[in-house]
């Protein structure tokens, strides 16, 4: 019987370097049959990851304009052969088991997503060296995840089944994507919290995150999901903040974590490095 096959869809735009971070760890994980969609939002190109990672199969789609994320992923969706699809940012990070345990989390379920350990950074010779990290893990309570999202898409893996009944990622919702995928999914599917920390979100103050982002700017989509879903009035508040609140607090849950805090040094680094040696 042949593997299953795992759709990997990155949207990237500008960030050769924790790009290339996220495909390292790609290149670890103990469960390989995976087919890499890597959609460059029309920023530098990033063409050389195909010669650079030669063990990966990677597919590299250049938007013709810069679309923002949402509209990078639906068109990875487009390409996706998978019976799984799996998504990352790409500045995110995969430990070497995650992809492994999550389909076999996936047995009997639609949709499985992991906790995260959320990290802050500093950028030394070309190698992001974290300097801060968290645990985010919550339970997944249908009530509370109306008010309240704890759904992270990073290294969630899905059947493409969804896909095919739900159609593409809204973008109308743009920051809130991810809630209103959850959602939708949560809905009509099995969704499933896996109380494992394999993924690394990361988090820079000098990056532009959706944590990050103007809050002004972000009420509008925040609007169009309370309507479109019809979950009343929800806070606008600093993402930490929102952490902050008893009722956030009290869905904290147990977790096991598998990072030893240790960087991901990237192949990039080492070829431009090798690069230099020979000038």
């Amino acid at each position: 019987m042949n593997p299953a096959l795992v759709s990997v869809i990155i949207p990237t735009y500008n960030r050769q370097l924790e790009l290339c971070e996220l495909l390292d760890s790609l290149l670890l994980q103990t469960y390989n049959h995976m087919q890499i969609i890597v959609v460059n939002d029309c920023g530098a190109s990033v063409d050389f990851v195909k010669e650079l990672y030669p063990e990966l199969a990677i597919q590299v789609i250049t938007m013709e304009t810069n679309m923002k994320h949402v509209h990078a992923r639906n068109r990875g969706l487009l390409e996706a052969k998978g019976d799984y699809i799996m998504l990352c940012d790409d500045d995110d990070l995969l430990l070497p088991t995650h992809l492994e345990r999550m389909l076999q989390a996936i047995e009997g379920w639609d949709l499985v997503y992991p906790d995260v350990e959320i990290f802050d950074y500093v950028i030394e010779n070309g190698v992001r060296i974290p300097t801060n990290r968290f645990v985010f893990a919550y339970d997944d309570n249908p009530a509370d995840m109306r008010k309240f999202s704890t759904f992270f898409s990073s290294g969630c893996l899905f059947r493409r089944k969804i896909v095919q009944e739900l159609g593409p990622f809204d973008t109308d919702m743009y920051h809130y994507w991810d809630w209103d995928f959850y959602l939708r999914v949560s809905q009509s599917f099995r969704v499933r919290r896996v109380p494992v920390a394999s993924a690394l979100y990361a988090f820079a103050n000098q990056g532009n995150t959706n944590m990050s982002g103007q809050l002004d700017s972000m009420r509008p989509y925040l609007d169009k999901l309370s309507d479109k879903h019809q979950l009343g009035t929800l806070p606008t508040k600093n993402f930490f903040l929102l952490l902050q609140e008893p009722e956030v607090m009290s869905r904290k849950a147990a977790t096991e974590l598998l990072w030893d805090g240790k960087p991901f040094p990237s192949r990039l680094v080492s070829a431009q490095k090798s690069s230099l040696n020979k000038k």
